[in-house]
């Protein structure tokens, strides 16, 4: 558990953190950061802990809703604080620790995993309660503990610090929304890898199971970014309905920059939606073209075998006619009349060959094509000598008064 006691000062009127209580001056704000391993192991104990640092007491079961690692996103309000659950995507900069616990692992879906970070706003008091290695909030606790290094009059610089638990809370929350932006690159990479999966040549695909699952990541990220945009908008309908019960008593916040600030949460957090739905639909409309490529050589197939059919059935016909057991058939008798056969069935042969090609039949279809495309635009070819065939410009009327 580490506090940080956030100061005014008196005459500059800039905002400094301390580590320690001032004796001379009281704080503008708290902020305690928890562990999740300090409340699973004694939640008594932390809640006592809190109730004498900050006088606050919290509810038994919201403390159960903070202990459970499978809680979705959610927004509650009591008299004296206001609950704000957030799931935030691990990504591969965060180091979460599992424990052995199995009813306490995190829930896998296709190797996403999310872990809940909590949030207890009151006017003087920022409560967060975070699990082991994330990495977002431990960045931001490590630049709070680089600014105590400094002097009081340089904390503040080049950004300023925040002035109230809940704009504190929601710069947390931004570190955390733009951590997991990165994303879009992997993801990305792996709408290439299916793409060309899908798309690929003379090779049968077959990692179905593993496309549905991608999807399936693809819909778990998109229900995610609902369910953060849904207790994003009930923090903001809060902060409008009910703003004097988040603001502190000597805090100057404004009301505009921190819904301001809650809107641009949301729209980065639609952003991330919008990316995974756009990569959905490329991998459906790969899906798409390739049953279409394999539907298209499926009729290849069956118009080569057609041709075949169709040049050999005279071939049939004719071998079938002088294969009867008859006694006498014209020809049977001549010393000819096999070469005369051969040579009627290779004609028979060419006319057929050279029909098909007539009516563009044979080929995949690449010439025939073009050549329906030359045939229609026969008209519209470019000669050299088109200037020889314009009418000269005739002179306007107006142009003739003037003259």
């Amino acid at each position: 558990m580490q506090i940080y006691y956030f100061y005014q000062h008196r005459s500059a009127q800039y905002y400094f953190i301390q580590n320690t209580a001032l004796t001379d001056q009281s704080a503008e704000f708290v902020w305690m950061d928890c562990v999740r391993e300090d409340v699973v192991n004694q939640p008594m104990l932390w809640q006592q802990q809190v109730f004498a640092q900050t006088g606050l007491h919290v509810n038994e079961l919201h403390v159960q809703d903070i202990l459970n690692l499978e809680h979705p996103c959610t927004f509650d309000t009591l008299a004296d604080y206001d609950l704000l659950i957030f799931r935030k995507l691990i990504t591969q900069n965060d180091h979460i620790l599992q424990v052995n616990n199995p009813s306490e692992q995190h829930a896998s879906i296709l190797a996403l995993e999310t872990s809940p970070v909590s949030f207890i706003i009151t006017p003087q008091l920022l409560l967060t309660v975070r699990e082991q290695g994330n990495q977002s909030l431990e960045s931001y606790v490590s630049r709070v503990n680089t600014l105590l290094q400094r002097p009081i009059e340089q904390q503040n610089v080049p950004r300023k610090l925040a002035s109230s638990p809940l704009d504190l809370a929601l710069r947390l929350l931004n570190s955390m929304v733009d951590d997991y932006l990165q994303i879009r690159v992997p993801l990305t990479k792996r709408v290439d890898y299916w793409q060309q999966a899908l798309l690929q040549d003379h090779r049968r695909f077959h990692k179905w199971n593993q496309l549905l699952q991608e999807n399936m990541a693809f819909q778990q990220i998109e229900n995610l970014c609902e369910e953060q945009i849904e207790s994003l908008q009930e923090l903001k309908d809060e902060v409008v309905d009910n703003f004097q019960h988040l603001k502190s008593q000597k805090g100057n916040e404004r009301q505009d920059i921190l819904l301001v600030r809650i809107n641009d949460l949301s729209n980065h957090i639609e952003r991330i939606q919008t990316h995974t739905t756009r990569f959905r639909n490329a991998i459906q409309s790969a899906i798409d073209l390739h049953f279409s490529a394999i539907a298209n050589q499926t009729n290849e197939n069956m118009r080569i075998l057609a041709i075949i059919t169709a040049i050999f059935a005279p071939l049939t016909l004719l071998t079938g006619l002088y294969g009867m057991n008859f006694e006498f058939i014209p020809g049977i008798r001549s010393p000819h009349g096999f070469w005369v056969m051969i040579v009627l069935m290779l004609l028979t042969t060419f006319l057929l060959i050279s029909y098909f090609y007539r009516q563009h039949l044979v080929g995949r279809g690449e010439r025939s094509v073009l050549e329906l495309m030359a045939q229609q635009n026969q008209n519209q070819r470019m000669n050299f000598l088109w200037f020889m065939h314009l009418e000269p410009l005739k002179p306007n009327k107006k142009n003739k008064t003037k003259s």
